[in-house]
């Protein structure tokens, strides 16, 4: 099943709800970065909780950025989300790996740790980004990032992340939210509604497993509430991005100046760069190095004169 993005609404237009499958998207993922079973879980819950948030935002350029920072082996995960659907992520310690939890589960919470925090900022592409900061409460991404939308925006809201992973590779992968509405947040029977359908977003993960489609999940979530599939006129073009180029590495290593190149040249004949956000790995050899410490070199003679 290609990865996709499907919005729509219940109960008049006071839910929203808001589902992605993101399977191929977080096997390149776990390809690039080459990620333990725990490491695929968690960055793979993260780029699906950052592509059901940035849905929201309303201009092109749009993007999201979470940040889950935890006191365990991993360390972290950092994701970066746009409304164009293009996403890029990483985790602090790929290497990391875990025994499963008692009930058979991916322990992502015991890789990232339970203290520590989730930092997310929006950026509309104008003015300020907005950012705003919350304590973990269990570091499964899923748990902290509900109590975010709890507590720093205000609303009520579910969300359901999963990611199955074993020796084939991602199986499946994706993840759920539903909302409700701020002109319908002071209806106290619309949010126990909500609550009473929280329990059945467990079972999100085994109906991808089984090849259930999007609107299928949603049907046997809230058709009963008079659910409106809404279409949009360009679908979300889903997939694995990072801006770096090659260039754009020649600029970070002018940044470091002619001292800095020049001991590369003289001890390493040149320079080797790994996006983070990637895995992309970018060489410089000694003469393209040379050449920037003379860019530099015509630079600082320019000022001068």
């Amino acid at each position: 099943m290609a990865d996709q993005l499907l919005r729509a609404t219940a109960a008049d237009g006071g839910i929203r709800i808001v589902g992605t499958i993101t399977t191929d998207l977080v096997a390149e993922a776990r390809r690039r970065h080459q990620l333990t079973y725990v490491g695929t879980a968690a960055l793979g819950r993260a780029i699906s909780a950052g592509l059901l948030l940035v849905s929201s935002m309303k201009r092109a350029e749009s993007h999201i950025n979470l940040r889950v920072k935890g006191d365990g082996p991993m360390g972290g995960v950092m994701v970066d989300a746009g409304l164009d659907g293009s996403v890029r992520g990483y985790v602090d310690r790929p290497e990391i790996e875990l025994p499963p939890t008692e009930t058979g589960k991916l322990n992502v919470g015991g890789a990232i740790g339970r203290n520590g925090y989730l930092y997310v900022v929006r950026d509309v592409g104008y003015g300020q980004p907005y950012s705003s900061t919350v304590e973990l409460i269990s570091g499964e991404i899923g748990e902290d990032l509900t109590y975010y939308l709890a507590t720093s925006e205000q609303t009520p809201s579910a969300l359901a992340l999963g990611v199955h992973v074993d020796e084939q590779g991602v199986e499946a992968a994706g993840g759920l939210l539903l909302q409700v509405m701020p002109k319908a947040a002071r209806d106290e029977s619309l949010i126990s509604l909500l609550e009473s359908r929280m329990g059945t977003l467990a079972d999100f993960t085994p109906k991808l497993l089984d090849k259930q489609t999007l609107p299928e999940i949603f049907e046997a979530l809230v058709g009963d509430l008079n659910l409106e599939i809404l279409h949009d006129a360009e679908p979300m073009n889903i997939r694995f991005h990072c801006p770096c180029t090659y260039d754009r590495m020649l600029g970070a290593l002018k940044m470091l100046g002619v001292d800095e190149l020049q001991d590369m040249i003289e001890k390493d004949d040149g320079a080797e760069a790994t996006c983070h956000f990637c895995g992309e790995v970018y060489t410089a050899d000694s003469n393209k190095l040379a050449g920037l410490i003379d860019d530099l070199k015509k630079q600082r003679s320019e000022a001068l004169n």
